[in-house]
């Protein structure tokens, strides 16, 4: 059954605790966690923040990632030790995960992509490779669909799917596909049964991203698409600190998400 969480970079940036915090007392007990910096790592760090969601009897979901925007470097070069040392770093976020008891850590991939160095096959053997890591630590590692990254294209994430069948994962995320001119149903569709996490917005023309509810998305047939792809997973709204005035009108959008769920 979907559940209703959100993001904490909906408050970035306020610091991650005190969003956190923000949140719980709004009522909600789902979340995605943005790790910020290298101090936000720390087991002591870690513990604190599972200690408070066990506290309100909340969950972290998921992990995102604060070198989201350096991974064609780390893990999508030309350079394979690069690559070798980047997955090495990155069981510092499975670690994370599995202190926070979170099971996904989300991944953007490779930006600037049209003068790449690696080919789609490489690009795709590498996540690979890290989805594997992230297996032996019971995390799986999700491509999410993000504007100027590779994974912006709904061909390249049909392609991915094809090429790695059951040893893939992705989120789907309706403000980056609009951003990146494409209709997020067709992006849904790539992604197919293989979705494993949503973050869920709105939008309108002039306005890419919005809290739900507050735009023009179909979202009844979004529901439609993704229990006909037997979704299992939850919808995590994730907009900006801009895209909103009052932090009521966050609750007004749980409501709203809550409906399809």
């Amino acid at each position: 059954m979907m559940r209703t969480g959100i993001s904490t970079a909906c408050l970035y940036p306020l610091e991650l605790e005190r969003s956190f915090q923000t949140l719980l007392s709004l009522d909600f007990r789902l979340f995605e966690v943005f790790l910020n910096t290298f101090s936000e790592f720390t087991p002591d760090y870690l513990r604190q923040l599972r200690n408070v969601a066990d506290a309100y009897g909340a969950e972290i979901k998921s992990v995102h990632p604060f070198t989201s925007g350096y991974e064609g470097f780390l893990l999508f070069s030309e350079y394979e030790r690069r690559f070798e040392d980047s997955l090495e770093f990155y069981k510092q976020y499975f670690d994370a995960a599995n202190c926070l008891g979170a099971s996904i850590v989300v991944l953007h991939g490779q930006r600037d992509y049209a003068n790449a160095g690696i080919s789609e096959e490489t690009y795709f053997e590498r996540y690979a490779a890290l989805y594997a890591l992230g297996q032996c630590y019971g995390v799986t590692v999700a491509q999410e669909n993000v504007n100027k990254f590779r994974s912006e294209s709904p061909g390249f994430l049909r392609r991915m799917r094809a090429y790695l069948g059951d040893t893939c994962a992705f989120v789907i995320d309706l403000k980056q596909a609009v951003r990146a001119g494409q209709d997020p149903f067709a992006v849904c569709e790539a992604m197919g049964e293989r979705i494993v996490h949503v973050h869920i917005n709105d939008n309108a023309p002039g306005y890419d991203c919005l809290l739900p509810g507050r735009g023009t998305v179909d979202f009844q047939r979004f529901r439609e698409m993704l229990l006909g792809f037997h979704y299992q997973g939850d919808l995590m709204i994730e907009v900006y600190r801009k895209n909103f005035s009052a932090l009521s009108e966050l609750q007004e959008a749980r409501d709203v998400v809550q409906q399809l769920v």
